[in-house]
């Protein structure tokens, strides 16, 4: 990869849910890939709800991650603006400038809250391919340059 590290955003509105999965599967992979220093992975939302959500928090606990103790976050335009990548959760209404080559990918997610635990397990893992297919296309990139 190139000297910047490549930034890679993933935000829904609540960051309590989508994102939050899509971000420890990044982590992940990030570390799986040998890529610390050259990913640098933000995660946040349009309105950020109070906590992530429990059925999130379970479901992603049956993959041993732990994101118990994470707190949904704000996230601005500024910041998204900056990334390589953007992936929204199919719930974002951001509009991007783009033409400074931010990429962005629209997900087209369910929302997984209130949602039954067998469903939010299609959705986790749904992100879960998504992510490692990011990471695949990272990789491929990189090799091609």
């Amino acid at each position: 990869m190139s000297d910047d590290p490549t930034r890679v955003a993933f935000v829904c509105v609540q960051n309590a849910g989508r994102s939050q999965m899509a971000t420890a599967f990044a982590e992940r992979e990030r570390e799986r890939r040998g890529l610390d220093d050259d990913v640098e992975i933000l995660t946040g939302g349009t309105h950020p709800a109070d906590d992530v959500h429990d059925v999130v928090v379970d479901v992603m606990r049956e993959e041993e991650f732990d994101l118990g103790d994470r707190e949904p976050q704000a996230v601005s335009t500024e910041a998204l603006e900056s990334c390589d990548i953007v992936a929204t959760m199919g719930c974002s209404t951001l509009e991007l400038d783009t033409s400074a080559g931010v990429e962005v990918h629209d997900w087209a997610l369910d929302d997984p809250h209130g949602q039954d635990l067998d469903t939010v397990r299609e959705i986790r893992d749904d992100i879960a391919g998504r992510v490692t297919a990011l990471f695949d296309d990272l990789d491929s990139a990189d090799t091609t340059q």
